[in-house]
């Protein structure tokens, strides 16, 4: 024979869980209130035809002696299903006769714990329900102890349930006029029931008629100051643009708010989503594609699993699928405006190009609606692509940063259209180009193929400073670079420094050494040793600039000296990091130059018989 025993609940430790670990914060006591209302209002409005369901929330009195009551005028419940719903941890009025948590339900609520929640803003619970289908009204009352009573009271009254609250010490903030007058407004603005607050004399109503682009989102568009208007007040932020949302199967719609200033790629992207219409989450991140991180949200969804605090949604295949279909709304409206609103979209491209370009990475076809309106940071000024293909058929781009900051002035001297594929998106765009836009033509550019566009020196010239190149050259060795006299633009820059790829790796291995360990610096060695041979970079001196002209045309004996200096300077003047050596050797050559600068004026002054 076996015994069976029934779980026993400790109920504070169970309330500790609901306000420490479960729910985000008290306040949510209001939307559990809330949610059981409009529960029972939805009940009693499939049970009968005609029926016009309302909300009422009274407080009186303030601070720690402040009441609070929610009354609704639904189904409300009779005795057996007060034991049933109320006494039994995780049972819900809601359940029926298949797992509660999965069932598809037109109610919100799924958990039967909601109204614990009370017992964090109050010390006991008073509900006076009558229920629509006939018997007692009944009068429940619970302590957070995990005891409770129940009394018949004489008289019936009117369907429905009324709940007492009775502000516990700490507690006063959550029963504060503007504060629930706030909440209920930020958890039942879109609900189907009229909301109305009353303290005192006064009175106010909570949420209006709802809008009927809830239902028809598309319909949002011929409504803009009333959808803007929503968006500020739920939001908190003036927009002043929108992009309707919707799913192929019409159960999740919403409102995608173009935020009016560019925002980190990497910062939150949180949403306001409700569920049948009550407020879940204020900060939901998973319902849209990471790429959409232009846009704030309110969404209203009737398929999505929330979780047991009711703050957010499951991650399944649901959520999977409707994330996909409101990313798609948000594409499909930008490719409209490519046909038909080209202004708007450009507008929308300025302020949130790295979203844009994000998603053109992703989706070829979007990118070649939208490729024209991308901007583009190039030789020729920050131009959209369109414009820069109307000035060069072939772009030329650089892959990073470093190598356009490096070659930009070179390159802007001689016309060519160059442009920074460094940034984010960038260069992955610009070798996407060909396959999008036939008639363009995209080229990666190194820093050493901008010497093509260089004038070689004349015969006469090689001759001429023979000698002085080979010393150059020679004083250079040591950092593995070879020197070149050409005659380019501008002539303001004296050097131009660039790398071979093989060069650049080693110099990368030779900066990783100076940081390493002694057996980590030996298997760098080792990887370096592959590539010495070939790993030379180029300096290239420029005849038309004056103090290049005259370092190869003066004294032999500070030529050396001159062309390290030139050297270090073109690293500075190319944004490449110098190792120890290099950085030796500018604090060397810059004393040097001062010592022979003093030296060169106590000549002078010694010649003048001062």
């Amino acid at each position: 024979m076996k015994d069976t025993y029934r779980f026993q609940v400790n109920l504070s430790g169970m309330i500790n869980i609901l306000a420490n670990h479960l729910y985000s914060n008290p306040r949510v006591y209001l939307r559990e209130l809330l949610q059981n209302a409009v529960d029972a209002v939805t009940a009693r409005n499939e049970l009968e035809e005609g029926y016009q369901g309302q909300i009422t929330v009274e407080l009186s009195g303030m601070g720690s002696t402040a009441t609070m009551t929610m009354e609704d005028n639904g189904i409300g419940l009779n005795e057996e299903e007060v034991h049933q719903f109320l006494a039994m941890i995780g049972q819900s009025s809601k359940r029926g006769g298949e797992d509660f948590i999965s069932r598809e339900t037109s109610f919100i609520g799924r958990f039967g714990i909601g109204l614990l929640s009370c017992f964090m803003v109050s010390d006991e619970i008073v509900m006076i329900t009558q229920s629509a289908k006939g018997g007692p009204a009944l009068e429940w009352r619970g302590q957070p102890d995990g005891t409770y009573t129940i009394r018949k009271l004489e008289n019936a009254l009117s369907p429905g349930t009324k709940v007492y609250l009775r502000c516990k010490p700490g507690s006063e903030i959550y029963f504060g006029e503007q504060n629930l007058a706030k909440w209920l407004y930020d958890y039942g603005a879109l609900l189907p029931y009229p909301i109305s607050l009353h303290s005192g004399s006064s009175s106010r109503k909570i949420n209006g008629t709802r809008p009927v682009w809830i239902a028809y989102p598309e319909l949002a568009r011929d409504r803009k100051e009333e959808v803007l208007h929503l968006g500020e007040q739920l939001l908190g932020e003036r927009f002043h643009d929108f992009i309707p949302l919707h799913t192929a199967s019409g159960r999740t719609g919403g409102i995608a708010y173009i935020l009016p200033q560019a925002v980190n790629l990497n910062a939150k992207k949180t949403h306001r989503v409700y569920l049948k219409h009550m407020l879940v989450s204020e900060k939901a991140e998973n319902i849209l594609p990471d790429w959409a991180f232009f846009v704030k949200c309110i969404v209203w969804t009737d398929e999505l699993q929330p979780t047991a605090s009711r703050e957010h949604f499951y991650e399944n295949e649901k959520l999977e699928e409707v994330r996909e279909e409101l990313g798609e709304a948000i594409r499909s409206e930008l490719m409209r405006m490519a046909d038909y609103d080209q202004s708007r979209l450009r507008q929308i491209i300025g302020q949130h190009a790295l979203s844009i370009k994000a998603l053109a990475v992703e989706d070829e076809n979007f990118y070649r609606m939208i490729y024209r309106w991308l901007p583009f940071e190039s030789t020729f000024g920050r131009k959209e692509l369109g414009e820069l293909l109307k000035e060069r058929s072939t772009i030329f781009y650089t892959l990073t940063l470093d190598e356009y900051r490096q070659i930009t002035h070179v390159a802007a001297a001689q016309f060519m259209l160059v442009v920074n594929g460094g940034y984010i998106y960038d260069s992955e765009l610009l070798a996407l180009l060909p396959q999008i836009c036939p008639e363009a033509e995209s080229k990666r550019l190194q820093p050493e193929d901008i010497s093509f566009s260089f004038t070689d020196i004349t015969a006469d010239e090689r001759r001429q400073y023979y000698e002085n190149t080979r010393t150059a050259d020679a004083a250079l060795q040591r950092f593995r670079c070879q020197i070149q006299l050409k005659r380019f633009k501008p002539s303001e820059l004296p050097a131009l420094y660039t790398l071979s790829k093989e060069s650049a790796d080693l110099r990368s291995l030779e900066a990783a050494k100076e940081v390493s360990t002694d057996a980590l610096s030996s298997v760098l060695n080792s990887l370096g040793s592959s590539f010495q041979a070939a790993a030379y970079s180029t300096l290239y001196f420029n005849l038309d600039n004056p103090v290049v002209a005259r370092v190869f045309s003066g004294d032999p004996a500070m030529l050396p000296a001159a062309v390290e200096m030139l050297y270090v300077n073109a690293l500075m003047m190319g944004h490449y990091p110098m190792s120890r050596q290099e950085l030796a050797v500018l604090n060397e050559g810059i004393i040097r130059f001062i010592e022979w600068g003093y030296a060169a004026g106590n000549t002078q002054d010694g010649g003048n018989g001062q």
